[in-house]
């Protein structure tokens, strides 16, 4: 590993039980990059977003984070490190405003800990902030409204704002433009590549027109394992990838067209 990789696995394994999950998965990704992790149904990605994130304990092998090795710490402190991911199910608060959602979540960035004795709307630091947040993902004008009323896409939205509102350097999007129309799709895809500039990117998508579109390297995950990294176009032609994920065999792939 570099001075320049943002996060680094190492010989990664998850198990439940007897059934093992992740298996053996080892994944450098430089700083600035983004990324995109793709496999069939069951294939291991959420998990492997989980255990990068903190929510589950690995059962062996090592994570790091800009150098440092994180296995093993709590969700919070993985944030308070630099790192911040979104959910395949939309995580916000649904009775607060869009904007009390935001500037929620720039609070400890800004050094502010629990207490009792600052009022909210007195700090100036984390309503600009929050203001800032609001311009770059097209919320605005939905800046006091409650978040449950929100369409889907201004929900989802609204978790990538919450998701880079902390500062964080390394960010995470677990299938980002799921359950999206093509236009809301490629309005995401616009707000992601906006918002996550100069940052690192590592997402989990289905959608291959969203993924060849953002992602400068491809990792795909099969039954637990990475079993290619490479760019989007070498992605594309690799027959093993064919073969697993992308739906065009090899056999059929160098198989001769149908007679003019």
């Amino acid at each position: 590993m570099t001075a320049t990789t943002a996060l680094n696995l190492v010989a990664l394994r998850k198990s439940f039980g007897r059934t093992e999950i992740i298996r053996g998965v080892d994944l450098s990704i430089p700083r600035g990059e983004r990324h995109a992790i793709i496999g069939p149904n069951g294939a291991g990605k959420s998990t492997l977003f989980n255990l990068v994130s903190g929510r589950f304990p690995s059962t062996s092998g090592r994570i790091e984070l800009n150098g440092e090795d994180i296995t093993g710490r709590r969700p919070f402190e993985i944030n308070r490190r630099g790192l911040a991911r979104s959910f395949q199910i939309t995580n916000i608060f649904p009775r607060m405003s869009v904007y009390e959602n935001i500037r929620c979540a720039t609070l400890y960035a800004l050094g502010y800990r629990y207490s009792c004795w600052h009022r909210l709307a007195k700090l100036a630091d984390a309503a600009e902030r929050a203001e800032a947040v609001l311009q770059r993902i097209g919320l605005r004008n939905r800046r006091d409204t409650p978040a449950a009323t929100l369409t889907y896409a201004e929900q989802r939205a609204l978790e990538i704002g919450i998701t880079i509102a902390g500062g964080a350097d390394v960010i995470l999007l677990d299938e980002p433009t799921a359950g999206m129309s093509r236009s809301e799709s490629d309005r995401a895809v616009e707000l992601i590549r906006r918002v996550t500039e100069g940052k690192t990117l590592v997402m989990v998508e289905h959608d291959m027109s969203v993924v060849f579109g953002l992602a400068d390297r491809i990792s795909v995950l099969v039954y637990g394992e990475i079993i290619a990294t490479d760019t989007p176009a070498a992605i594309r032609a690799n027959r093993a990838v064919q073969e697993a994920y992308l739906g065009t065999p090899a056999q059929e792939a160098r198989a001769p067209g149908p007679p003019a």
